[in-house]
């Protein structure tokens, strides 16, 4: 019964970290190129009473043993990488990916992170950058915004500056858009701000053109939206809430047996 408080233990502790997970989805429904997480889990040790196969006599062997399992912890939270929708909004610097591949992005300090999110925007200086103020890299400077009429992306990710000088419009184009994409993008670190940073576990970022070699092409004046089903994640709040009384439920059993062993009299 002792062995029960403590596997019961194990399940709460679980779904309380499942809770944490499937809160953090629903928080970020709304957040630009956001990708869910699950937690996964897997079981404890077991404590082997009989092990499978012993022989029970000379001539008998045992189909089966006896192992009792210690419980349940989470084994890992994955991101899950799945296209969300795309949402129209008009802005020339808005970009979405459709398909493989991410945004690279320079940090302060020489850095390097990479997004979904494409909700970019032009600096004092003309370059592309961040909400944050991160440029896109490689870098793309804009210079004399005052004479841009129109900014132009072309799904391989070719930037072009339609400018308007003297009355003459001229076509010019400033830079390409480049792709990244990792072998196991599940490995990459969150650092928040929708931006992520690769790791032993994601391998090298593998370089490309939009729209070419397996990467994704850029729409732009759209936005990539969460992939978060929030019907999905009410479900799964459900569940967890449920698994985590149910586990409740076991503590108070066994408590309620070892009360009745120690009400127990010679």
């Amino acid at each position: 019964m002792l062995r029960a408080l403590w596997t019961s233990a194990t399940g709460m502790e679980a779904q309380q970290t499942n809770l944490d997970v499937i809160s953090h989805n629903i928080a970020n429904v709304n957040t630009v190129g956001f990708k869910k997480s699950r937690a996964n889990f897997e079981d404890l040790i077991y404590q082997d009473i009989r092990d499978p196969g012993v022989m029970s006599s000379e001539e008998n062997r045992v189909p089966s043993g006896i192992q009792i399992g210690l419980g349940v912890k989470v084994s890992d939270v994955s991101k899950i990488f799945t296209q969300g929708s795309l949402m129209k909004t008009d802005k020339p610097l808005d970009l979405a990916i459709q398909g493989a591949g991410f945004f690279k992005i320079e940090l302060p300090g020489g850095g390097e992170a990479y997004t979904r999110a494409g909700n970019f925007q032009l600096n004092e200086e003309g370059y592309i950058v961040t909400p944050e103020g991160y440029k896109l890299s490689p870098n793309i400077q804009i210079s004399s915004p005052e004479t841009v009429v129109n900014i132009s992306i072309s799904p391989n990710g070719k930037v072009y500056v339609v400018r308007n000088t003297g009355g003459v419009q001229t076509t010019e184009e400033v830079g390409t858009i480049k792709l990244y994409r990792f072998i196991n993008p599940a490995g990459l670190k969150a650092l928040g701000g929708n931006l992520l940073v690769k790791t032993d576990a994601s391998g090298e970022p593998v370089e490309g053109d939009p729209n070419t070699d397996g990467f994704g092409k850029l729409a732009q004046g759209f936005l990539e939206a969460s992939n978060v089903n929030i019907v999905e994640e009410m479900v799964n709040l459900i569940v967890a809430q449920r698994a985590y009384e149910v586990n409740s439920k076991g503590i108070t059993t066994a408590d309620e047996m070892l009360r009745v062993v120690g009400t127990l009299k010679s």
